[in-house]
């Protein structure tokens, strides 16, 4: 109130305190020693100087009426932060502690340890041609001849193994692996180890040597190893529930979710999700039958009306959309089928070969990277033409992927195209592929307006006659007039940018040729096939190691917050993006950029500039020549400059949400926090779906948001037609995710020859009257709780519930009660399903146990199971079998249960 300028109904008791000296944290640690970096004092007072600077900037717009500033009554400085006087008191009068670089002389705790720096391999690693490798071998050599041990710290197991390998093939001698440094350390003398070690650099000192992966092949990262997830895992920030969503119960239909609730069940406390339902019907659900729940999608339209509890309107949409799905799953697996059946030619590579290209990227590949990468290389193998979409968010690896797979193509004799939907990622990937392939014996051109016209006329040439291995082009390679040789590999980058001509162009060029998707937003179509399976998909879910989510505001536009946010990253050495959404716009914005900060450097940038000046105004900024990049969103695909961690976008309101995100992937993309700022016309209240993509992408500002992303979008634009008009509409009936689940469900059943249509999904019901939840009091972040109970839902192994109990105690400490024994119960709902188990009650006396649909697999097993216990297991006239036990303690009745449901899966396995 405030800072906005107005007075609320009692300000004037408040106000004046603002006026008077406010507490700080030195008021609260009056007797701690305070340490400060060795620039504290310089950072001060820069900090001092921006804070005044900000101060008279905001006095200054109130004045000016033309900058369209928001009403703002700045609060002085001295009201909220110390000045350099009373940052001097403030440390006056105890001890203070100032780091410094450098050693003091005269201390008497100052030793030298003996060792020095490892060898640098950089010369070597210039010259390439395998110069590298032989070094690093007689290193190893000349240390074993001086008696001393040598040791190679890498990153990964798969890593030590490549390594040393490559070294062997290059005459290194004998490597031995271990597995600890204390290992390394009691190898004799002269000997020559590889260990796992996260170390960035090496050295050399007390009778051992060691050098690391960073040492010989330059800057690498390492990370830890990721958990393996499944595709449909990635929708999982997607498919989160608010309360008042909308949302889907595979047995009761559309249902509101209104929250989670703490219910007495059997005379203990268990979490349920409570669903509205028309006519106020509640259901409650169990926690642990979580995965019966899913997300309908978009905002609940009044064509999604409440179904009934008990009606029979659900079950009857559902068969219908099931008999569908069966016919559109048939006609999409012929389609995929008749292009399986043409023969591509398998690629391959050299293993030696192969391995000297992948040491010359620069970073550690993450998990899901080599994955994707392992994926690819075994697709273009086959004789099957490859149709892989590689799905990884921005600045996560992808075109690594498509290097690697141009490399085996070239070494296969076979011609890659990769075509890119703008001018300025043709020139970045031409630029990479370059580097990368130097001194390979590879052409590499680029077909695109930057090239000028004899240069594309010598690369059509090139393309037709063979003598250009790999081309990369914006859809001037898709042009009638470009004949390729013998094409083997088509890499395509963003699709979902091409058009409708462009695509049916990319089909044509599709028909006998391995084809690689690059996405890090899909199109909806494009991620509905593959998740149903249609498609080939690899995910990228993992960050590189070190790097940082971009923070993200969505604001009305502010000057003087613009102001700011310029200045902060030209003081700290980077550059900025401002990104307009129409050319009209550059000149007027240039203006008040140009008025607010005077001396910034500006450089304009757009797609109907002439080539020339468009290279140059890029080189021009990538060579740092100017700290302000002003542009249409030409720049928001793929392009890479590290130095960029500024992002302005003008009218964001006016992009659309795959749009907002691959602009605020431009920035990042090193270890630095970066800043984006989506800015809004501040005299209009925003709604409908430009409100809806803003709130959304500032929701997901979290790493890897790309495929919950593309997932949001399906929601708001929907999936277009999969196969003709036949399935427009039906994902409203059943919401997106169900709809997702029975179209992968109908694909499966369809890729088997037309059998039967996989079992319906279901969950047992286990009532065991012990308290089963995750405590308000152990997790108290709603959201999380419910994210680990989906979790928990879904674990299928006990060795996943063990890893998930340990990242539980790592994450929030000792496991209560009721935490243990909501894991014991998903161990036994697993059991349960295994033995078609439909509903298992257990009590002091015993257990009742109902089978689905009254059956049992194995029902000779199951008569000679209860003849061997017939004193206490009898059949009930309702087909329920009862098990007689003394279950009177808690424990007892959970491991009891577990053991009669693991007795019964046995039996039901065979």
């Amino acid at each position: 109130a405030v800072s906005a300028g107005r007075r609320h109904p009692g300000m004037e008791h408040w106000l004046p305190l603002f006026h008077e000296r406010l507490d700080t944290l030195f008021d609260y640690l009056p007797d701690a020693v305070v340490l400060l970096d060795r620039e504290a004092e310089a950072a001060a007072a820069e900090r001092r100087d921006q804070v005044a600077d900000h101060y008279l900037a905001r006095l200054e717009s109130m004045k000016a009426a033309a900058m369209d500033a928001p009403p703002y009554k700045p609060v002085p400085p001295e009201t909220l932060f110390l000045d350099e006087q009373a940052w001097g008191a403030a440390l006056a009068g105890r001890p203070v502690g100032v780091f410094t670089p450098f050693r003091a002389p005269e201390s008497a705790d100052a030793f030298d340890a003996g060792a020095g720096a490892a060898r640098n391999f950089a010369p070597e690693r210039e010259a390439g041609d395998g110069a590298l490798y032989a070094a690093v071998g007689e290193h190893l050599r000349a240390e074993a001849r001086a008696g001393r041990r040598a040791a190679l710290a890498c990153y990964s197991a798969g890593s030590r193994d490549r390594l040393s390998g490559l070294l062997s093939q290059h005459g290194a001698p004998p490597i031995e692996a271990v597995d600890t440094w204390p290992q390394a350390e009691a190898l004799p003398r002269g000997a020559a180890a590889a260990v796992v070690l996260g170390l960035e650099r090496g050295f050399a000192g007390g009778g051992i040597s060691l050098l690391t992966e960073q040492d010989i092949l330059g800057d690498r990262l390492a990370r830890p190893a990721a958990r393996r997830r499944r595709p449909a895992d990635f929708i999982a920030a997607a498919g989160e529930l608010a309360e008042g969503d909308l949302a889907v119960h595979a047995d009761h239909g559309i249902g509101r979710y209104a929250g989670l609730e703490t219910i007495e069940a059997g005379g203990a406390p268990h979490d349920c999700l409570v669903l509205l339902y028309a006519g106020d019907d509640k259901l409650y659900l169990p926690v642990e039958n979580i995965e019966m729940l899913s997300r309908y999608g978009g905002d609940g339209p009044a064509g999604a009306p409440l179904d009934r509890l008990g009606g029979a309107a659900w079950q009857a949409r559902k068969a219908r959309m099931k008999n569908r799905l069966r016919d559109m799953a048939e006609a999409l697996i012929r389609t995929a089928a008749e292009r399986a059946v043409r023969a591509a030619a398998p690629l391959g590579a050299s293993p030696n070969l192969y391995d000297e290209f992948a040491a010359r990227f620069p970073w550690s590949e993450t998990e899901d990277q080599e994955r994707a990468i392992a994926d690819c290389l075994n697709d273009l193998g086959k004789t099957e033409p490859m149709d892989r979409l590689v799905c990884g968010d921005v600045g996560y690896g992808k075109t690594e992927v498509a290097l690697r797979a141009a490399f085996v193509a070239a070494l296969s004799g076979k011609q890659t195209a990769v075509v890119v939907p703008t001018t300025l990622l043709c020139r970045q990937h031409f630029a990479t592929f370059r580097e990368r392939f130097k001194g390979l014996p590879a052409r590499i051109a680029q077909l695109s307006r930057l090239v000028s016209p004899r240069q594309a006329a010598e690369t059509r040439k090139g393309i037709a006659d063979g003598t250009i291995d790999i081309v990369v082009g914006t859809h001037a390679l898709l042009g009638k007039s470009v004949k390729f040789a013998d094409l083997g590999l088509l890499v395509v980058d963003e699709e979902q940018h091409f058009g409708v001509a462009q695509k049916e162009r990319l089909k044509a060029l599709k028909a006998n040729v391995h084809v690689l998707t690059l996405s890090a937003t899909p199109i909806p179509r494009t991620l509905q096939l593959a998740l149903a399976g249609v498609r080939s998909l690899s995910p990228i879910a993992t960050p590189p190691v070190d790097r940082l989510a971009v923070r993200t505001f969505v604001l009305p536009y502010d000057p003087v917050t613009i102001r700011e946010a310029i200045l902060r990253e030209r003081h700290r050495g980077g550059q900025i993006f401002y990104v307009c959404p129409r050319i009209g716009d550059l000149d007027r914005v240039a203006a008040d950029i140009r008025r607010i900060v005077p001396d910034i450097r500006l450089v304009a940038a757009h797609g109907r500039m002439a080539a020339t000046r468009l290279e140059d105004a890029m080189t021009a900024f990538y060579d740092g020549r100017y700290e302000l990049l002003l542009s249409t969103s030409i720049i928001e695909s793929g392009l890479d400059m590290p130095r960029v961690n500024t992002l302005v976008v003008h009218r964001s309101d006016m992009f659309g949400l795959a749009q907002l995100h691959q602009l605020r992937g431009r920035v990042g993309r090193s270890k630095t926090r970066a800043y984006a700022y989506f800015t809004v016309p501040s005299d209009r209240l925003l709604t409908g779906p430009a409100s809806r993509r803003l709130e959304v992408v500032q929701a997901l500002d979290a790493l890897g948001a790309g495929f919950a992303l593309a997932s949001h979008d399906l929601d708001i634009r929907g999936a277009g037609n999969l196969l003709g008009e036949e399935q427009s509409g039906h994902i409203r009936e059943v919401g997106v995710e169900l709809y997702r689940q029975m179209l992968e469900e109908a694909v499966q059943a369809a890729r088997a020859g037309g059998a039967e249509t996989p079992e319906e999904q279901w969950s047992p019901q286990i009532a065991l009257g012990v308290a089963v939840l995750i405590p308000e009091d152990y997790v108290g972040d709603l959201g999380v709780r419910l994210g680990l109970y989906r979790r928990l839902a879904e674990l299928e192994t006990d060795a996943g519930s063990e890893a998930f109990a340990a990242e539980l105690v790592d994450r929030f400490g000792p496991l209560p009660a009721a935490a243990e024994n909501l894991l014991a119960l998903a161990r036994i709902k697993r059991l349960c399903r295994a033995a078609g188990v439909e509903r298992l009650d257990a009590g002091p006396r015993g257990g009742a146990i109902a089978f689905r649909g009254n059956a049992f697999a194995a029902p000779e097993a199951l008569m000679a199971f209860i003849a061997r216990d017939a004193a206490r297991i009898r059949v009930r006239p309702d087909r329920t079998l009862f098990a007689a036990r003394d279950w009177q303690r808690e424990s007892d009745r959970l491991s009891g249960a577990a053991e009669l449901a693991g007795e019964l899966a046995a039996l039901a396995a065979g």
